[in-house]
């Protein structure tokens, strides 16, 4: 059997080239500073301080690169650790950071498992590894040790339900390659997956692609030796019996049964989103933010009138301009499509949350009395953070 070292020593994943750099920055969630202010600090943090983080699992950089760059952009100090397992992984994410001149970051060869002995951090990056793990749990148990107090995690685990078709290929290409070298194995799988039956489980599932864009997506989506993925539930469960709590997904909406079906009268929140999740049946990997288990950290209110709104979106101008002519706005996920439909008079208060102004100053600016104001932006607050596209942050403002 092909280990998980040996299988990203042949396939660092994800595919990068460093020389990519001078053209893009790759950026996602999480580990978006403004992004991570939202959820774990409440849209307060002072980003004069140095913030400590851990790239746990790193890879070949993504999560890195991304903070790293942003912090860099910003003024904003910091020190990462980068730890990853893969000495191939960490030379692209070397030759990454030097593409960009990005300094104040340790990198180390190793296990997250022992990230207490670099800690405490701040925050946390670990996406797509620790369902990787022959022990999850102990790789949750080891980060949470790791944090310091008042710290977070930005993570990503694999979803069950939009993941179909993949776990039988695993283990039928798990049994028929037993034994045979990383490349072999790769082209005795691809010409098997080519001629699946439309029917197939996989071949009918419009969710994967990963599997389509490099040697190294292919490897790590259908030939991978450890890979466990995890329902609403289970990852509830698991953060439970780890030290640590779900602060909130990325985009909750598609969590929100109610924008799925009525919703039980006295059914609880948590398995409301086990419903949700059943139902939209696309969700193929859960993105959000941990925190202590022992901590009652509070997400941003749209009543907190010293909070500094920002929308993650192109041209805010445009947006303020279709809500002013009654349009929807169509949002586009890869798990679902929907839309957002606001009063006309919202338009104002968009086109006046310039990423600068506090709530109270966007009041002032657009002329709304404080009562008609907390009512038009507690649905522009619901409406645009339950799909990721608000966040209340003072990151790179002076």
């Amino acid at each position: 059997m092909v280990t998980v070292k040996e299988h990203y020593e042949h396939f660092p994943y994800p595919a990068r080239d460093p020389a990519d750099e001078a053209k893009r920055l790759i950026s996602g969630s999480p580990s978006r500073p403004s992004e991570m202010d939202h959820f774990l600090w409440g849209g307060q943090r002072d980003w004069s301080r140095p913030l400590r983080a851990l790239i746990a699992g790193g890879g070949t950089g993504d999560a890195l690169i991304q903070l790293a760059q942003m912090m860099t952009s910003a003024g904003a100090p910091y020190d990462i650790t980068y730890i990853d397992l893969s000495t191939a992984s960490r030379e692209i994410a070397e030759a990454r950071a030097r593409a960009r001149g990005l300094t104040g970051i340790t990198f180390v060869t190793g296990s997250l498992l022992d990230a207490p002995d670099h800690g405490p951090f701040d925050y946390i990056d670990c996406c797509g590894v620790l369902h990787h793990l022959p022990d999850p749990d102990a790789g949750f148990r080891a980060l949470r040790a790791a944090l310091a107090p008042g710290g977070g995690m930005g993570f990503m685990v694999y979803a069950t339900y939009g993941r179909s078709g993949v776990y039988p290929l695993q283990e039928a290409f798990g049994a028929l390659f037993d034994g045979l070298p990383p490349g072999e194995r790769l082209a005795r799988a691809k010409e098997i997956v080519a001629d699946l039956p439309d029917g197939h489980p996989f071949a009918s599932n419009p969710n994967l692609m990963d599997h389509e864009q490099s040697d190294a997506g292919f490897y790590d989506l259908l030939l991978h030796g450890q890979d466990k993925p995890y329902d609403v539930p289970e990852l509830l469960r698991t953060c439970a019996d780890t030290g640590w709590r779900v602060q909130s997904f990325v985009q909750p909406g598609l969590y929100d049964l109610s924008r799925v079906t009525t919703v039980p009268a006295g059914m609880e929140t948590a398995q409301g989103m086990a419903i949700a999740e059943k139902l939209r049946g696309t969700i193929r990997k859960h993105v959000g933010y941990l925190v202590p288990s022992d901590e009652d950290r509070a997400l941003p209110k749209p009543s907190q009138s010293s909070l500094v709104p920002r929308f993650q979106l192109p041209s805010l101008p445009r947006v303020a301009q279709a809500v002013a002519q009654g349009k929807p706005l169509p949002v586009s996920l890869p798990e679902v499509k929907t839309q957002i439909t606001l009063p006309k008079d919202a338009a104002d208060l968009i086109a006046a949350a310039d990423g600068r102004r506090s709530l109270a100053q966007i009041a002032r600016h657009a002329g709304v009395d404080p009562m008609r104001f907390g009512a038009l932006w507690g649905k522009v607050h619901r409406e645009f953070t339950d799909w990721g596209l608000l966040h209340y942050t003072r990151f790179g403002l002076s």
